[in-house]
């Protein structure tokens, strides 16, 4: 049993279609099942004829489109995501291959209100498990990358809930340091995920194997990205603990073509907070006031509790950076960007800027006080 099996259940009671993550499972609104099964031996043996077909008997009429609840229209999008991905790998524009597509893309993506192609959403969090699950090469470390992204998906959800209360609360309000202990329960899955993913997934298997399956394809003469892991947008909780007024050119770049990739309740969570004061400035403001001897406790305690979420988000970002470094190495290769658009170099910045945001706020535990008159 994973993490995700602990907490899943309760996302489904939700209201939110995209958190109701069995019934998303479950459903084939396409009828891709077998189809779906025969994926791994399509793309072992490089078949773009069968690729092809398959793509083309997948098509759903748009009148049948047009009668999806989100749940149907995400599961659809799973699994044209599939082909899309595979003809991608071996060189063909899906699009361009079946052109009947185009329409239904657009129209998915507009009943949904996400991009007009599947993001790591529909291949991890949504993908059916057991027989049913869709893989692109049916390989033992496809399904463990996978089952890592499932890990992360509650606890980023629950984690958004946490920087919500967060990015309302001031450093001497006792919320402010629980709603930074909560935050920081939720970001350790994605240490316990990357962990697994070392465990459990090569380098060389996703850099030579899986990573061609994430190429962007070219949609009404866009480019738009395939089911990369940079999609689950720990960036966001980043964006009220230190990014959202300390800007960086290069991670806002980023950040701006990875909003789109989102779920629509995650993009109005950048939109709301993006021009905000991070929970790093507003402690610094507060501790620019206390030159007394004794810091007040509540400031204390938010000091200790921001500086505890820094080092599980430099911890995350330190081992991803390890595993980019293994995977994007001169001898196994064939991209020089990551999966989702970004250099390695980016990765290095990012972890400077978290390990520069942890030390400050650990330093300001250690400054002298000068005693009370």
């Amino acid at each position: 049993m994973t993490l995700y099996d602990l907490v899943a259940p309760g996302l489904d009671t939700c209201a939110e279609p995209r958190y109701r993550i069995a019934e998303i499972r479950e459903a084939d609104p396409l009828g891709a099942d077998a189809l779906l099964a025969a994926l791994p031996a399509m793309n072992r043996d490089a078949d773009i004829p069968a690729l092809t077909v398959a793509l083309r008997a997948l098509v759903p009429d748009l009148d049948r489109v047009s009668e999806w609840c989100v749940i149907e229209a995400l599961a659809a999008m799973r699994d044209l995501g599939m082909l899309l991905g595979s003809l991608k790998r071996h060189g063909v524009q899906p699009v361009a291959a079946v052109p009947e597509v185009l329409p239904v893309l657009e129209e998915l993506a507009r009943r949904t209100d996400m991009v007009p192609r599947d993001t790591v959403h529909h291949y991890t969090t949504w993908n059916p498990l057991g027989s049913r699950q869709r893989m692109y090469t049916g390989e033992e470390m496809e399904a463990h990358l996978q089952d890592a992204v499932r890990m992360v998906f509650p606890s980023l959800v629950a984690a958004l809930r946490t920087c919500t209360d967060l990015a309302g609360l001031e450093p001497y309000d006792p919320g402010f340091a629980l709603a930074l202990d909560r935050t920081a329960q939720h970001v350790q899955s994605m240490v316990d995920a990357i962990d697994f993913t070392v465990d459990n997934v090569s380098p060389g298997f996703f850099a030579r194997v899986l990573r061609p399956y994430f190429e962007e394809i070219d949609v009404a003469g866009r480019d738009y990205l395939g089911p990369a892991a940079a999609q689950v947008p720990l960036w966001l909780v980043d964006l009220t603990v230190w990014q959202c007024d300390r800007p960086h050119p290069a991670y806002d770049a980023f950040l701006a073509e990875s909003v789109a990739y989102s779920l629509p309740a995650w993009r109005a969570f950048h939109a709301v907070h993006k021009g905000g004061t991070s929970a790093v400035s507003k402690l610094s403001a507060a501790l620019s006031w206390e030159t007394v001897h004794r810091m007040p406790p509540e400031l204390a305690a938010a000091a200790v509790s921001l500086a505890r979420v820094l080092r599980i988000l430099k911890t995350f970002r330190a081992r991803h950076l390890g595993i980019a470094r293994k995977a994007y190495s001169d001898d196994i290769r064939l991209y020089d960007q990551g999966s989702g658009g970004a250099p390695v170099a980016l990765l290095r910045s990012v972890l400077d800027l978290t390990r520069d945001n942890e030390t400050l706020v650990r330093r300001s535990l250690e400054r002298p006080r000068t005693p009370a008159a």
